[in-house]
């Protein structure tokens, strides 16, 4: 696909029935971006208590596998919170996010992310792998999720 055909169907997409509606709202956009970071929140929680627990920096006393086993559905439901809220808060300004590159720096990292966790760190965790393993895993894992946070918060300035 070329980008003027990726680029018509951007405007198409910011000029949608729900980009319209939240553009014209003047509350809209304040609250789906509040329970967006709502779900970051949550996301961000389970990815610290996870990976400082594989850095060795928290809950040293709980085994890995049990830390993931309770911050499982936490991430899940974060990253559910954060992608229902993300696409309305897309479709709202489809066209800056286009033009934006910490927008593709953040969906990026998201996409590394969410393999990272459930092809990688998830199943290793669950493999008892060694405690340097586990601290590269950790670090790797908080390191891209850092990036989606701090590329997420720079579009507001982009």
């Amino acid at each position: 696909m070329e980008s003027s055909q990726f680029l018509d169907i951007i405007y198409l997409l910011e000029d949608s029935f729900i980009g319209e509606y939240i553009r014209s709202s003047l509350w809209l956009f304040p609250v789906i971006q509040s329970f967006h970071l709502l779900g970051l929140a949550i996301l961000g929680g389970a990815v610290v208590l996870c990976d400082f627990r594989l850095l060795g920096i928290l809950l040293r006393s709980e085994s890995a596998i049990y830390v993931l086993s309770q911050t499982r559905f936490w991430f899940n439901f974060g990253l559910l919170l954060l992608i229902s809220t993300g696409i309305p808060l897309f479709l709202s300004e489809a066209v800056k996010c286009y033009y934006s590159r910490a927008f593709w720096i953040k969906i990026s990292c998201l996409i590394l992310g969410i393999i990272f966790v459930f092809l990688v760190r998830n199943p290793l965790i669950k493999r008892n792998i060694s405690s340097f393993a586990q601290k590269l895993i950790g670090g790797l894992s908080f390191s891209v999720w850092v990036v989606v946070a701090a590329s997420g918060r720079w579009i507001g300035f982009s």
